[in-house]
C-alpha cells in the first residue's frame, strides 16, 4: 500500500489564534511547528477552556489551576508566544453549546486570526483510545466559532462590546487527527518544543515515573518522525485542514 504523502501547511498567513482546552494540549506535538512559525515573525496567540485544574490526582483544583496556568504561561514563551488567555470553563466538564462557541468566536475576533489551530474533536485518538469530552467539546466548537466569528447576526452581543465581526479565517488545522492531510517541518522547532513540555514538570511528574526529559523527548521525537515518514523523511507535526 503507498502511503499517502502529506501537504506543506500554507505559508500564507501572519496571524494564528490556537485553541485547545487544557494546559499542556499544544506542547504534546504542536509547539515545534509554533516555535518554527514564530522564528519567521509570525504572530501566535493561545487561548484555553481551562486551567487544567482537574488534571492532577494529589493536587485539589484551588493549588492546581494557579500552577498549571504559571506552567503554560512559561511553556508558552519557550516557543515564542506571550499571548494567553483563559476561558474558565471548568475542567472535566467543558460543554458543547453557544456558551463556549460565544467564548471562542470572542477571542477569534479580539486576536483577528488568519490560521486557527485545535486538538482532535473527534471520539477516538486512532480508533484505539477513547478521547475526552473537553477535546471533543472545544475541538468542535473551535470549528463552528471560525464560521460564528464572521457571521454580524451571531452572537451579537460581541459587537456591542466592540468586538467586529471578522471573517478572516482561512484555515482551521487540527492537531491530533487520525487523518492528517498537511504537515509542518519540526526540524527547527524540537529542541525548543521538548523545553516547552518540560515546562509541564508538575503534571508530567504526576503522569509517569520516567525521568521527565527522557519521557518528554521520546514522546515528542517518536511522533515527529512517524510523521515524517509522510514528509520526505524531516521529523514534523501533522495536522487536518480544513479551509474556509
Amino acid at each position: 500500500m503507498t502511503t499517502t504523502q502529506l501537504q506543506p501547511m500554507p505559508d500564507d498567513w501572519r496571524r494564528a489564534l490556537a485553541v485547545v482546552a487544557h494546559p499542556d494540549d499544544l506542547e504534546y506535538g504542536c509547539s515545534a511547528a509554533i516555535a518554527a512559525w514564530t522564528d519567521e515573525g509570525r504572530e501566535v496567540a493561545y487561548v484555553l477552556a481551562t486551567r487544567g485544574e482537574a488534571g492532577i490526582d494529589t493536587l485539589e483544583p484551588e493549588r492546581c489551576g494557579p500552577l498549571r496556568e504559571r506552567e503554560q504561561r512559561a511553556s508558552a514563551a519557550v516557543v515564542g508566544v506571550s499571548a494567553v488567555e483563559f476561558l474558565d470553563h471548568r475542567d472535566g466538564v467543558v460543554e458543547y453549546g453557544t456558551a463556549l462557541r460565544r467564548d471562542i468566536a470572542a477571542a477569534i475576533r479580539r486576536h483577528r486570526p488568519e490560521l486557527v489551530i485545535t486538538l482532535n474533536h473527534r471520539d477516538t485518538w486512532g480508533g484505539v483510545a477513547w478521547n475526552t469530552p473537553d477535546h471533543v467539546a472545544v475541538g468542535r466548537a473551535t470549528l463552528d466559532a471560525a464560521g460564528d466569528a464572521g457571521n454580524r447576526w451571531i452572537f451579537p452581543e460581541l459587537t456591542e462590546q466592540g468586538l467586529q465581526p471578522w471573517d478572516g479565517v482561512r484555515w482551521v488545522a487540527v492537531a491530533g487527527s487520525s487523518t492528517p492531510t498537511h504537515a509542518a517541518d519540526a526540524t527547527s522547532g524540537m529542541e525548543r518544543a521538548v523545553r516547552s513540555l518540560l515546562e509541564h514538570r508538575t503534571y508530567i511528574e504526576a503522569l509517569t515515573d520516567e525521568d521527565p526529559e527522557t519521557y518528554v523527548r521520546g514522546f515528542l521525537t517518536r511522533h515527529a518522525g512517524a510523521t515524517g515518514e509522510r514528509f520526505g523523511g524531516k521529523p514534523a507535526v501533522a495536522f487536518e485542514l480544513f479551509p474556509r
